[in-house]
């Protein structure tokens, strides 16, 4: 796109960062928002995807993520009686395959440093609408920015400027599920490769991924998560901790001995998801990326990677279209199939692990391990792991 654009980016999550990253380098005025007074991350630790990993070496931080994160070979799950419901190796997709186990505060660093004018965000700045003529910007304190050639709504999965454009939402609902989930170190963990996940059933669920290495503390890290209904999640407290703690020696053993060092419910963060379908990211010069657009259950793991996708996507059809609204239907376009793919698999496979219908357990339990030694299967079902599945009939 020819000319310098004035371009409003809300919020500074990994949506935020990694387009700012982008739209600076095509030299675009950027005025960039987070209303956290500090900036900083937010969030457990995630899995890197070959897809999200593959935007980052793009923009020449591929080295560094492998350095900071711990490469992750292979995803396995059984249920408490030790049958094996999951088991994918990235080699089995492509030889050269990985995922890689970051921190939110390792990613978050290393999109900041790569950000020139990150010293320029501003910071404790809620944006709380969008001003009539879809040009303008407004706070919580009633002061008005802009105009803007265009807004870039990165705000998160619980986004309040959805609510600037309802008709363009077609769902927005919370997960009756969330998890509770915190950093623990990981020096003596022998599955150092492996995303480990044990479920008692489909209303337990608890993971451990190895993270390589966080911002502020030495040694090797685990992120652990206990997945529990959202109402729990909210209620957390010392008796539920109490809880917890027998579940997990209950449920996996040789977990519970990494608890060691967290006594108090304090110590374990609480998530709750969203499940946000857009009927389009784009409304006039006003574009949704990130979970803002298209949050999901974190059952398949993409959050991270759809955000930088979604980054590098819109980038791209800004510097190849001459016209702004050529440019944003292109994006919408662009994204369309990719994400509608992954949002109707989360719906489906969510309740398998997270819900109340205990009589899918069993049928998960019987039925997936057998299923992904079938070729066709096994096939797609690395595709939905490693991000690449782009349609149904591929």
């Amino acid at each position: 796109m020819q000319g310098r654009l004035r371009i409003a980016i809300v919020g500074y999550g990994t949506a935020g960062q990694a387009a700012a990253i982008m739209l600076h380098a095509q030299g675009h005025a950027l005025t960039v928002f987070e209303q956290a007074s500090v900036l900083r991350p937010v969030g457990a630790g995630f899995l890197l995807q070959p897809t999200g990993l593959g935007v980052l070496a793009r923009l020449g931080l591929h080295e560094a993520a492998l350095a900071q994160g711990q490469r992750i070979e292979r995803l396995h799950g059984c249920n408490h009686r030790r049958r094996t419901v999951m088991d994918m190796r990235y080699a089995d997709h492509a030889a050269d395959s990985f995922g890689v186990g970051m921190t939110r505060g390792s990613l978050f660093n290393l999109l900041r440093e790569a950000y020139a004018d990150a010293y320029a965000v501003h910071t404790g700045i809620c944006i709380e609408r969008i001003a009539e003529d879809g040009r303008g910007l407004l706070d919580t304190e009633g002061n008005c920015y802009g105009p803007f050639d265009l807004i870039v709504v990165a705000d998160g999965a619980h986004s309040r400027l959805r609510g600037s454009v309802p008709k363009q939402v077609q769902r927005d609902t919370v997960y009756p599920w969330g998890a509770l989930w915190c950093l623990l170190p990981g020096d003596d963990w022998p599955h150092s490769c492996e995303l480990r996940q044990r479920y008692a059933g489909t209303r337990e669920m608890i993971g451990l991924l190895p993270v390589g290495q966080r911002a502020d503390r030495a040694g090797r890290w685990l992120t652990f998560y206990f997945s529990l209904p959202g109402d729990q999640v909210d209620a957390f407290d010392e008796p539920a901790f109490a809880r917890l703690r027998e579940r997990v020696a209950a449920i996996w053993p040789e977990a519970s001995t990494l608890l060691r060092d967290i006594d108090s419910a304090q110590q374990l963060n609480r998530a709750r998801y969203r499940d946000v379908v857009m009927r389009a990211p784009v409304h006039g010069r006003i574009v949704f990326i990130g979970d803002a657009a298209h949050a999901m259950s974190p059952q398949l793991g993409q959050g991270v990677n759809m955000a930088l996708l979604d980054a590098e996507a819109l980038a791209q059809t800004l510097a190849a279209s001459v016209h702004m609204d050529e440019a944003l239907q292109a994006y919408a376009h662009q994204r369309r199939a990719h994400l509608s793919v992954y949002q109707r698999l989360s719906r489906w496979l969510t309740p398998w692990f997270q819900s109340e219908r205990s009589a899918l357990a069993a049928w998960r339990d019987a039925g997936f391990g057998p299923l992904a030694r079938l070729p066709l299967a096994r096939g797609q079902m690395l595709k939905i792991l490693t991000g690449t599945k782009t349609a149904w009939w591929r």
